[in-house]
């Protein structure tokens, strides 16, 4: 490769760096315009399919470096044990998941060339395929729908409302449009008709966020009557969490935190506390259940996360990461075990090749749940319950069968420190809320702790880095779900289709014929 050509991969990633400025904590949304256009004229200008793919690949890596840097602090926990593997997680990660940017540069470089469409029909086309590979991201190998572009707006709420009814693909297709949109001038001389695509773009982000405003001001907030939730924050540092001596005052400082009346008087009526904020096997443990009972509210519930083991029939050992009920006599009374595992994280696929453990404690691999996602628990209306980056995947959280009232995600965020991951997951709990008409009470042992309402708007937080407890009560959830919440990605293929469809346009166009090039 030239010197050239490795100056333009440079230039590839340094671009994908700065369009990932655009992703939350930072929403430096108006990154994505130098980003994405420079992304579609670069590519626009290449002859060669191969080139194509090496530049979306580029741009991919370089978005995924600064986006997904914060896997690092989970290797760096156990640094004897994992810290080498730290930069070639976070190197393989970003490489990895760039081979979707690169698909989506290659076709989109194919379509172009063998239709010939116009400058407009070229971005919008590029668009839907952008939306098309975050929604395959979602489910190939196993899926990581992390860092979607819709959560870019995650700041906004009035913006945010769009993913009720076109979902998270949706939204993120209408951004890429409007942020590729400035390249039309780069691709011609007619000026004007370059400034009315750029107009006609911003005016379409205009409209989202006045409908978006219309819609929160005919929802003021509401709560469930009788319910007062308290979320317990320890922050206590991974690398501490599971250290012997130190579990059972772990467990001591989280009972202090659930004791006692709120600022104004009131007592909780359901104590919340974070993913395997009890490190033991608390099914197993009466004693402990006992002792914990004493932080139970009276008529109410503590509802925590503990690691759950089992012997099945033939001696073969099971563990699962487990949400557990507790009433105040100290029984459990419902058991959530978490369905979709982290892969390396909770379990080491093909463990043959790699020849490592897994990052959590123990050494056996979890095993994934199979008990149901909604559950009936006492003085609370139905709730769907969620652990960790379960949150993370668009209409795979909605249960057809039967609407819950909330959903309910217990995590422990202190693997990735005080970086920008938290506030990745705390964006894809917003995107939830909203797609599904249903409010979020998100528990997190370091933070970030928040309750979301069915909007997506952030009612109260504890924020990252932070111990403590926050009182708060339950948003209410929406009569019936949104367009997203009811046909899920139904809706994302009709939006990928109007986006390919677009290639069409320059047939409507009266005396201009079809370019080939080949």
């Amino acid at each position: 490769m030239s010197r050239l050509a490795w100056l333009r991969r440079a230039q590839l990633v340094g671009l994908g760096a700065i369009g990932a400025l655009a992703l939350p904590p930072f929403h430096l949304v108006f990154m994505l315009l130098p980003a994405i256009t420079g992304l579609i004229w670069i590519l626009d200008q290449t002859d060669d399919r191969r080139c194509a793919f090496g530049i979306g690949w580029s741009f991919g890596l370089g978005q995924g470096l600064v986006g997904y840097y914060w896997v690092s602090s989970a290797f760096l926990v156990d640094t004897v044990a994992h810290g080498v593997l730290a930069p070639f997680a976070v190197a393989g990660l970003a490489g990895g998941l760039a081979i979707f940017p690169a698909a989506t540069a290659s076709i989109a470089w194919s379509l172009w060339r063998w239709w010939g469409p116009s400058p407009l029909a070229r971005i919008l086309t590029f668009a839907g395929l952008w939306a098309a590979s975050e929604w395959l991201r979602a489910d190939i190998l196993t899926g990581f729908p992390w860092n979607l572009v819709a959560t870019v707006w995650t700041f906004s709420p009035e913006m945010l409302q769009a993913a009720a009814l076109v979902g998270p693909y949706g939204l993120g297709m209408i951004t890429i449009a409007v942020a590729g949109l400035p390249a039309i001038f780069l691709f011609g001389n007619n000026r004007r008709v370059a400034m009315m695509g750029l107009g006609v773009g911003l005016l379409v982000l205009a409209d989202v966020w006045v409908l978006g405003y219309l819609r929160l001001g005919l929802a003021p907030p509401s709560a469930v009557d009788g319910v007062r939730l308290r979320l317990v924050q320890p922050n206590i540092k991974q690398h501490l969490k599971w250290r012997h001596e130190l579990r059972v005052e772990h467990v001591r400082q989280q009972m202090r935190l659930s004791d006692g009346a709120d600022a104004a008087g009131a007592w909780p009526t359901h104590v919340i506390w974070a993913e395997t904020a009890v490190p033991f096997n608390l099914s197993a443990d009466v004693g402990l259940r006992q002792v914990m009972a004493s932080a139970v509210p009276a008529d109410g519930l503590l509802i925590t996360g503990a690691p759950r083991g089992e012997t099945i029939e033939g001696g073969e050992r099971r563990v699962y990461n487990s949400i557990h009920a507790l009433d105040p006599k100290g029984e459990i009374t419902a058991t959530y075990d978490k369905r979709h595992l982290v892969p390396f994280g909770e379990y080491v696929p093909l463990r043959w090749l790699f020849g490592f453990s897994k990052l959590t404690a123990g050494r056996l691999d979890f095993h994934p749940g199979a008990t149901p996602r909604v559950f009936d628990l006492a003085g609370l209306p139905p709730a769907v319950m969620l652990i960790c980056y379960e949150i993370i995947f668009p209409a795979k959280v909605g249960v057809v069968h039967r609407r819950p009232a909330w959903m309910l995600n217990l995590t422990n965020d202190a693997w990735f420190g005080l970086t920008t991951g938290p506030h990745q997951h705390l964006a894809a709990a917003q995107m939830r809320a909203v797609e599904q008409g249903l409010p979020v009470v998100r528990v997190a042992n370091t933070g970030i702790s928040a309750v979301i309402d069915a909007h997506g708007r952030i009612e109260a937080r504890l924020g990252l880095g932070q111990g403590g407890r926050l009182d708060t009560t339950l948003p209410k959830a929406l009569a019936g779900p949104p367009p997203y919440g009811r046909y899920g990605d139904w809706l994302t293929l009709i939006m990928i289709a109007l986006g390919l469809a677009a290639i069409w346009l320059p047939r409507l166009a009266p005396g201009r014929e079809r370019q080939v090039t080949l």
